[in-house]
């Protein structure tokens, strides 16, 4: 009984997203014209009413930035961008066969979301992307590991990505999110190896509800900073958060 009520609050909000993605197209069509502010805005709305129908309870610590910011992230699951995009108006820069996705794919094209193919040579037409974005004042979230993890590790944060934050002149955000169930790392939240989509969502409906802790930390600034320095700083602002100090790495002795 419970998966069935879940997934008929599911339903029912993505028929709303499909009415909101819908009007939004419709009136570019009319006005000839982006409304990506708008899109943003409706989109907070959609995610907020998504989250709520997940299995989750969600704590936010820090405070929300103003003005805009590139946000960086670690990556667990696909729920990380509904859990995120409810705090605040936010584009999603995403992999590529997201697109792909029925339906969610749709979605998130229609919300705004910047798709990046790997290995298919279009980083600069990406960095102009995202440089014009932040450069309209609109904030955008990327997971700079390019993947996801099971939730007890953090890869590489990788910087290329950072280069259009610091000619925008605009501030990282770095934010770090955890799930935990029973007061351990949640094992049924990570999206990662082969899973698919279906078969995910149906084990998350399953499931007791887990616990989201989602940490904002102190943005960093990005003026006269090297990328891969940058992307060092934050990755360590994450890992402190989410594993504490005894994950960073050890200073050399002299």
């Amino acid at each position: 009984m419970r998966l069935h009520l879940r997934l008929a609050r599911l339903c029912a909000v993505l028929l709303l997203g499909l009415v909101l993605a819908g009007g939004v197209a419709l009136a570019e069509r009319l006005r000839r014209h982006d409304l990506m502010g708008l899109r943003q805005r409706l989109t907070r709305w959609f995610l907020a009413r998504l989250s709520g129908a997940l299995p989750f309870e969600v704590e936010v610590h820090g405070e929300l930035p103003t003005g805009p910011h590139l946000w960086l992230g670690n990556h667990v699951s696909w729920t990380d961008i509904p859990l995120l995009g409810q705090l605040l108006p936010i584009s999603f820069l995403s992999k590529a066969e997201v697109r792909t996705w029925p339906l969610a794919g749709w979605l998130a094209h229609k919300a705004g979301t910047l798709f990046i193919r790997r290995g298919s040579g279009d980083s600069t037409l990406l960095a102009r992307q995202l440089h014009r974005h932040l450069q309209a004042g609109l904030s955008l979230l990327v997971f700079p590991e390019g993947t996801t993890t099971d939730g007890r590790q953090l890869r590489t944060f990788h910087g290329r990505l950072l280069t259009s934050a610091i000619e925008a002149g605009v501030p990282l955000q770095p934010v770090a999110i955890r799930y935990l169930r029973n007061g351990e790392i949640d094992p049924i939240a990570p999206f990662i190896g082969d899973d698919d989509l279906p078969s995910h969502l149906l084990r998350l409906l399953r499931s007791e509800r887990a616990r989201v802790e989602i940490h904002l930390l102190a943005p960093i600034a990005t003026a006269g900073q090297e990328r891969n320095a940058l992307a060092r700083q934050a990755q360590q602002a994450v890992q402190l958060a989410l594993f504490g100090e005894q994950a960073l790495p050890r200073p050399r002795a002299a």
